[in-house]
């Protein structure tokens, strides 16, 4: 143990732990000792009490576990927060319960407030898209745009289509589908980019809405165990963070990633400001190759088993995706790319090797995100290319339920392939994909490790030649999401002189059947040496 020198009396003191640090040099210990915002030392019970002064909080953690503060590695972070507030449609079980929900919820708004989010997941009900005329009685006096989980389709009501002037003979958008019933009218359903037709008229939230929206936003997470994230986000939701970081009201921290094409911005900032600190990081932009695999978006190498005419489709060309990755990479910016489908990741790795290539070699840590359904021999690029794979484990266990239906059994053997890719020596990086999915770490850890999917009919596991174990999938949420934001120097470990971010847990998940960690439970989230979150039981 680094011995302090007597006059730095530690703020903080957890003793009585499992402390599972993620640093090679010492996976475990039993206490921690916290001096200001930073860790102060890692050791036994005895030799960290010694530390303690007069004005140290002492935590006695009772056998409970201690790990980094958890990262979640891919976020749309203002986006939840407005949802936590919104109609909750995710686990409406029928098209009747789906109506009913939405009813429900509009008559509790002002006539004429935009209903937005819902979260709605069509696969419960058998797949049958809804429409518009399922929810115009009941939504008479609202424009409704509520989204898909995945955020890649959305239903217009026909007041929004009226406020959007949508009719009969609205045109197809490249890169999305507008979906018609057998005469030819929009649906109201619109899939990825055909989506902007109805989203360039839904009126912006308002600053103070999103500040609030900010700020549920880290209270969830927190509660979560969660103590930084990566938010794919938009430059008003940087200005958002901006203002909570210069109020001094962040209790969580933010990678703040904005679009792709929007490198030039975002190259001209860093050189004016920098790239920010430790609670409001910049560098990051973010890019889409297609869509998703439950709106059958996701481009895919061979078409989609339930849809033998249809591969999916491609959001934006190759050749955009080629020029905004070369000139942002050129620019010392980390560049992030959307793909879930076989030939999207292909696209991405191409462009990345390239890229790569004619760049010069850096220090560049190329992300792509969800990296779903890889093709057997891509696999082993992630690893010889540096690539970052950034995967939301939960999406396994919830998409598990159905997709084999969708691609086939032989081709989900790449899918969510988190051991194939740590075999590879890639750096894999954990995350919700929140709003889309929730943001706990536990349940991510849980479906890594057992891939039991959400309808408990594969026990063994969905494809579990791919699980993980729990320490490979507590490094994802810990050391590969701070090396997956450039930031390994200061979180992500349990060791002296990084920050103080951690996570207690009521069980030592490494010790306990991998079924039930579902039903373990966050009792302490720490951030900056601050206790963030407390469970009543633990006070």
């Amino acid at each position: 143990m680094h011995v302090l020198a007597q006059a730095a009396a530690i703020s903080l003191a957890i003793v009585n732990a499992r402390v599972w640090t993620g640093d090679a040099r010492r996976p475990w210990a039993d206490a921690v000792a916290v001096n200001g915002n930073h860790i102060a030392a890692v050791g036994s019970s005895a030799e960290i009490r010694k530390l303690a002064g007069a004005t140290t909080r002492i935590i006695d953690a009772r056998g409970a576990m201690v790990v980094p503060g958890f990262i979640d590695a891919h976020v749309h972070f203002i986006d939840g927060g407005f949802a936590l507030q919104s109609v909750k449609l995710r686990d409406a079980k029928t098209k009747a319960e789906f109506i009913a929900r939405l009813g429900a919820f509009a008559k509790t708004v002002p006539a004429g407030t935009w209903i937005l989010n819902g979260d709605w997941d069509h696969e419960n009900w058998g797949g049958e898209l809804p429409t518009r005329q399922w929810i115009d009685a009941v939504t008479p006096d609202n424009p409704v745009w509520i989204n898909r989980l995945d955020g890649h389709m959305s239903l217009a009501n026909s007041a929004a289509l009226k406020a959007a002037g949508v009719t009969r003979d609205v045109k197809d958008v490249d890169g999305g589908t507008v979906v018609r019933d057998a005469s030819g009218e929009p649906t109201g359903v619109f899939k990825d980019n055909a989506m902007g037709v109805v989203d360039r008229v839904v009126p912006p939230a308002p600053v103070a809405m999103m500040d609030r929206a900010l700020a549920g936003a880290m209270a969830y997470v927190n509660e979560q165990g969660v103590t930084a994230v990566h938010n794919m986000g938009s430059w008003g939701e940087l200005a958002a963070f901006e203002r909570a970081h210069a109020a001094g009201t962040m209790t969580t921290r933010i990678y703040a990633v904005v679009p792709l094409s929007s490198w030039k911005r975002l190259a001209d900032t860093v050189k004016v400001r920098g790239h920010g600190d430790d609670w409001v990081r910049i560098g990051g932009l973010k890019g889409f190759v297609d869509g998703s695999i439950g709106s059958h978006t996701a481009a895919m190498l061979e078409p989609f088993t339930d849809a033998p005419n249809d591969r999916g489709l491609m959001v934006n060309t190759e050749a955009d995706l080629y020029a905004w990755t070369k000139a942002g990479d050129a620019a010392g910016l980390q560049v992030l790319v959307h793909a879930i489908g076989d030939r999207a990741i292909r696209t991405q790795l191409d462009i990345f090797e390239r890229v790569a290539r004619e760049n010069g070699p850096r220090d560049r840590r190329f992300r792509i995100e969800h990296a779903q359904h890889i093709a057997p021999s891509d696999m082993a690029r992630f690893g010889t290319l540096g690539v970052i794979p950034s995967m939301q484990p939960y999406h396994a266990i919830d998409d598990g339920r159905w997709v084999d239906k969708v691609i086939g059994p032989e081709r989900s053997k790449g899918t969510y392939a988190f051991k194939s890719l740590r075999d590879a020596k890639a750096t894999l990086a954990f995350g919700s994909d929140w709003f889309v999915a929730p943001p706990t770490p536990l349940m991510g850890i849980y479906a890594a490790v057992t891939r039991r999917t959400l309808d408990e009919q594969r026990p063994g596991g969905w494809v579990p030649e791919q699980k993980i174990t729990v320490e490979d999938a507590l490094r994802a949420y810990t050391t590969g999401g701070a090396y997956a934001g450039f930031a390994e120097g200061s979180r992500g470990v349990i060791r002296k002189g990084m920050l103080a971010d951690l996570t207690m847990i009521d069980k030592d998940l490494t010790r306990i059947a991998p079924e039930t960690i579902r039903d373990a439970k966050v009792v302490r989230t720490i951030v900056n040496g601050k206790v963030v979150y407390e469970a009543l039981e633990s006070k």
